[in-house]
């Protein structure tokens, strides 16, 4: 999954997440039991097709945030299995601080459902130091549930970051695919839509680690409803063109 940051230093950790995850999904194929046990039932759980490039239509300015592309290799394109997805630094206006923003949209649950954090990067050489759920609080009073990871890796250069990561499941967010699972096991399959979204900082320690956290809490919560409403409006669209439309990929 991509990842690039402010300065040189956060540009080549950056670069370094971007290749590592992206190999490390192609190790997914150990994934355990578990997974191989309710692939049948993804299989038959699969949401609502919408065009591709349909996440592109995300503000580039969300707050106090300025968005740019971040083009991904193609190989890593084909390796994450979606249907649409997007890369994107952010830089807040001060142009302290920077984040990456990936959102993966998939018809197929089975593709989706084991791109985990805790399975791909230490599948590429990443040590969690850190994992966690929380409730980031939004404008209107809600929360979001996510899932906050500190990763490292040594070497000649040591890195560390942070993932933040939580799924959108029918305009439900759930910090982990649990919801997901429980609705493979339904009776009818009836999701509409799933997106996972990851926003994503190297760790700056010259302003300390409780910074980074902060920051991709912020812009978490910043962007959430952009990214629920964006959704929401586009398999609404759909739908409403093929009143047939019955979820199949």
């Amino acid at each position: 999954m991509g990842m690039i940051m402010q300065d040189k230093k956060e540009r080549t950790s950056s670069a370094s997440v971007s290749v590592a995850s992206g190999v490390a999904i192609a190790l997914l194929v150990l994934c355990g039991v578990g997974y191989r046990t309710l692939t049948a039932r993804y299989a038959d759980l699969s949401g609502t097709p919408l065009p591709r490039g349909t996440l592109k239509q995300l503000p580039l300015q969300i707050g106090g945030w300025s968005g740019v592309e971040v083009p991904l290799d193609e190989r890593i394109v084909q390796a994450t299995d979606t249907d649409d997805l997007v890369n994107r630094k952010y830089v807040r206006r001060s142009g302290k601080d920077a984040v990456l923003l990936y959102i993966a949209y998939g018809l197929r649950m089975r593709d989706l459902a084991p791109h985990r954090p805790e399975v791909c990067y230490p599948g590429a050489g990443w040590t969690i130091d850190d994992r966690r759920v929380v409730d980031v609080a939004l404008d209107d009073g809600s929360k979001l549930p996510v899932q906050i990871y500190q990763f490292s890796r040594g070497g000649l250069v040591s890195s560390r970051i942070w993932v933040l990561n939580y799924y959108l499941i029918d305009g439900l967010y759930c910090p982990d695919v649990s919801l997901l699972r429980s609705k493979a096991w339904r009776p009818q399959n009836d999701v509409r839509y799933v997106a996972q979204v990851q926003v994503v900082s190297a760790a700056d320690t010259s302003l300390g680690l409780a910074n980074t956290d902060k920051k991709v809490r912020a812009f978490a919560a910043d962007s959430a409803s952009e990214i629920r409403d964006l959704l929401e409006a586009a398999v609404a669209q759909v739908t409403s063109e093929d009143p047939n439309q019955d979820n199949s990929p």
